[in-house]
């Protein structure tokens, strides 16, 4: 793999891991675009994750302190133990499917992606409109039934097109949440899920293989993810603070969706 192929990729995952418009929807549309792809590509998409891992990291380091403070010196455990809810759904379903889902070409499928983006990216414009449970202040007010049900629609975004963060947040907003919140408890959600995702895929004796042949332009990719999505939880958060909306979002996941629907058509 050439160098710009790597950043291209890692650009790809770190502005998408957090901008609400799904990472592995994009990282399949640009596969599709190289055309044939190696057999051992999947490896260099499961390692770019420690990029996007790393700047949650970074970027949530003193709320992780908190949270650890809470937890062994204040002895609060009501946010610890409604992220641990959220991820458990996701967690599992990722757990027993994956090897279902690599192996199932409705998982990779272009039309899988379009009708997911463009489902998804409805659902952002008309959000507003729809029935909400009683506002929360934040997210520290989550109760377990809600933290449940935000990991419940999180397990929808293992089809590539519906966006972990996308349908995490869309799933916040119903709950109560305003948007910035259920950014701000999405992409917190998300530090132990690639905490998770990443140490499985290390503990391959393949993948380090891959790694170690590839540790150049894996270190790259990393990086340009790393710094694209320290870029992009900033951009989100702020955006989302100001607005309070994800139309934005929403419209562009649907543009995107006829713009692949077209292309698959006329290709036809």
């Amino acid at each position: 793999m050439t160098i710009i192929i790597a950043i291209i990729l890692g650009l790809i995952q770190g502005l998408t891991e957090f901008i609400p418009v799904s990472s592995s929807g994009h990282l399949e549309i640009f596969g599709q675009i190289m055309g044939p792809r190696p057999a051992d590509f999947h490896y260099f998409l499961e390692l770019i994750n420690i990029g996007t891992l790393l700047a949650l990291i970074i970027y949530y380091r003193k709320r992780i302190l908190q949270i650890l403070k809470d937890i062994f010196i204040n002895h609060n455990y009501k946010l610890a133990l409604n992220v641990i809810i959220t991820c458990i759904p996701a967690g599992l379903a990722g757990l027993l499917l994956s090897h279902f889902i690599e192996d199932t070409p409705f998982f990779s499928s272009l039309y899988t992606v379009a009708i997911a983006m463009g489902i998804v990216g409805l659902i952002m414009i008309i959000i507003d409109k729809l029935p909400h449970l009683s506002k929360l202040k934040s997210e520290k007010e989550l109760t377990k039934p809600r933290a449940l049900a935000i990991g419940l629609a999180q397990t929808f975004a293992l089809i590539p097109g519906v966006s972990r963060s996308g349908s995490t947040i869309v799933a916040g907003r119903l709950v109560g949440l305003d948007s910035e919140s259920s950014a701000d408890y999405s992409f917190l959600v998300s530090i132990p899920l690639m905490l998770a995702v990443c140490g499985k895929t290390l503990l391959s004796s393949s993948t380090r293989e891959y790694l170690f042949a590839n540790l150049g332009t894996l270190a790259v990719a990393n990086i340009i993810a790393f710094v694209s999505g320290l870029l992009a939880i900033s951009f989100v958060l702020k955006y989302l603070k100001k607005s309070n909306s994800l139309k934005a979002f929403g419209f562009y996941r649907v543009i995107l969706a006829i713009l692949i629907l077209i292309t698959l058509l006329i290709q036809s």
